[in-house]
């Protein structure tokens, strides 16, 4: 099972956290301040932390930084009601892997650790070739092909290409995916993201060949 350590000083909002997670397999401690959760998480036994950028004692920022700085990698989903995207691109730079805007809905933030928690098992960093049934993608090249046929993508289409092949067979909800591939929080009013499946899929899935692309229905989108 793993195990996730929730950095929040919001009673209700640790609660939920750590209920939603339970539902999904997923054990959690929590602690309630900056100071007390940089010494937690320095403790090995964490696959993944769960981060407020407002704490009292150390805010996230710091404390993400400092994790860092003293070579702690264990993934870290930051949670804060500011949702400017400057403020997602500092917490991004701190250190942090994720970022979650308050108000949230508790199944995205499991998924979101889930992600986390897969992507850290893998080490995607090691990869230069994502492959899934007979889609490759050469991050060096960036070059995708499907058999012996190359796609020819836009930058776009190569990053939500990458995004999806990193995680085959899960459901990549629209906000992962509008967060991941375009750096913003996501418009459930846009249908941004579905227009680029669209042209995506067009090339990736040509007739005759098995459809590698899915639209779950009200969750989004998987691969293979």
């Amino acid at each position: 099972m793993s195990h996730v350590l929730v950095i929040e000083d919001d009673e209700i909002t640790a609660r939920e956290i750590a209920l939603e997670l339970a539902a999904h397999g997923i054990s959690a401690d929590r602690v309630n301040d900056g100071l007390q959760g940089l010494q937690r998480a320095q403790e090995p036994i964490y696959d993944a932390i769960t981060l407020d950028l407002m704490l009292p004692g150390m805010d996230g920022l710091t404390l993400v930084t400092q994790l860092r700085e003293r070579g702690i990698r264990t993934p870290v989903l930051m949670i804060s009601a500011l949702g400017d995207v400057n403020e997602r691109v500092r917490g991004l730079r701190a250190g942090g892997d994720d970022y979650l805007t308050k108000p949230f809905a508790p199944d995205e933030m499991a998924a979101r650790i889930e992600v986390l928690l897969r992507r850290h098992r893998q080490e995607p960093s090691a990869q230069t070739r994502l492959r899934v049934a007979d889609l490759e993608l050469d991050m060096i090249t960036r070059i995708a092909r499907r058999g012996n046929r190359e796609l020819t993508l836009l930058p776009t289409e190569y990053r939500l290409l990458e995004f999806l092949m990193r995680y085959p067979g899960q459901v990549l909800t629209r906000a992962m995916i509008f967060e991941s591939v375009w750096g913003l929080r996501f418009d459930p009013g846009t249908n941004l993201i579905d227009v680029h499946i669209a042209r995506l899929r067009r090339k990736v899935d040509i007739d005759g060949e098995p459809s590698l692309i899915r639209t779950m229905r009200g969750s989004g989108y998987r691969l293979g």
